[in-house]
Order: C-alpha cells, then sequence, then structure tokens
C-alpha cells in the first residue's frame, strides 16, 4: 500500500519572490520489498524541488546527509515496527525536516559510541548528521524528526 500525498506552496510569493508556505510531501509504506530505495527516491525528488521552487540553497554534504538520514529512520521504522510507516518531508528555503511515523511506541535508544557493536547505530548516525533530533509518542506509535538547517 503506497499513498502518496504532496502539497504545492501556494501561489502567493513572501520576501525574495518566495512562496510563503512550506514544501510538503509524505508517502506511507507497508515495509515491501524495495520501500528505502522508494523513500530515498522521494526525499530526491523532494530537494530538487526545493531547489527550484524555494531556492533553498543545498551545502556540499546536505543532500547526502539527508538521504542518509531518510535511510536510516526509514530503515529503523521498517525493522522495529509492526505496520505501515509513514515519511514526511517539509522544507523552505531555510530548513528541512525529515519525519517518520510508525506504530511502535518504543522510543529509540541512544547507545555509547562502541565501534565494536555490530548494529544500532542508526539514531546515533541521524544525530550527527542533523541539528535538531526529536521522537516523541503520538497516538499512532511515534514520530522521529530530524531538522537540517540548510546553506544559504
Amino acid at each position: 500500500m503506497n499513498e502518496q500525498l504532496t502539497s504545492r506552496p501556494a501561489g502567493r510569493a513572501g520576501d525574495r519572490g518566495r512562496p510563503v508556505e512550506a514544501l510538503h510531501t509524505a508517502e506511507v509504506f507497508d515495509g515491501e520489498p524495495g520501500c528505502i530505495a522508494r523513500a530515498r527516491a522521494l526525499a530526491d525528488r523532494f530537494l530538487t524541488r526545493l531547489v527550484a521552487e524555494w531556492l533553498a540553497v543545498l551545502g556540499e554534504h546536505t543532500r547526502s546527509d539527508l538521504m542518509l538520514a531518510v535511510s536510516e529512520l526509514v530503515t529503523n521504522a521498517d525493522r522495529y515496527s509492526q505496520g505501515p510507516y509513514m515519511l514526511e518531508l517539509e522544507g523552505t528555503a531555510d530548513t528541512v525536516s525529515v519525519t517518520v511515523y510508525d506504530s511502535s511506541t518504543a522510543l529509540p535508544l541512544l547507545y555509547a559510541p562502541d565501534p565494536s557493536r555490530p548494529g544500532g547505530h542508526g539514531i546515533e548516525i541521524v544525530m550527527a548528521l542533523c541539528d535538531r533530533l526529536t521522537a516523541e509518542r503520538v497516538p499512532v506509535g511515534k514520530r522521529i524528526r530530524a531538522e537540517f538547517r540548510l546553506s544559504g
């Protein structure tokens, strides 16, 4: 089951000719094969639109950092939740947020760095990449949001 909701910014323009409302897209995944690649493709298309429509300036590593964060957050939702999960992307010329909702109420654990540990590095990686990370329980399970400030 894939449901995609995409809204375009309103036709009004704000300062410097940019749209007033944030660019937003979301997609629901059921954990089917290829869903992580599809989530990354959604993020890539979103960033391309953000640059074109919002004139966002992506730093040298911003795109790859965001793509890695999407991979890690979607992989965690796929691995640890029972049921569908949703990837939501929202952005302006200044910020991008990557949010994943899943059905598990268990908040992620942050382990002390340990290069010998075979797994459990996903949240550690996302925290190193983003400017702010939040995780909270919501009625459907939990929401994890990574926020990135953009160059510009």
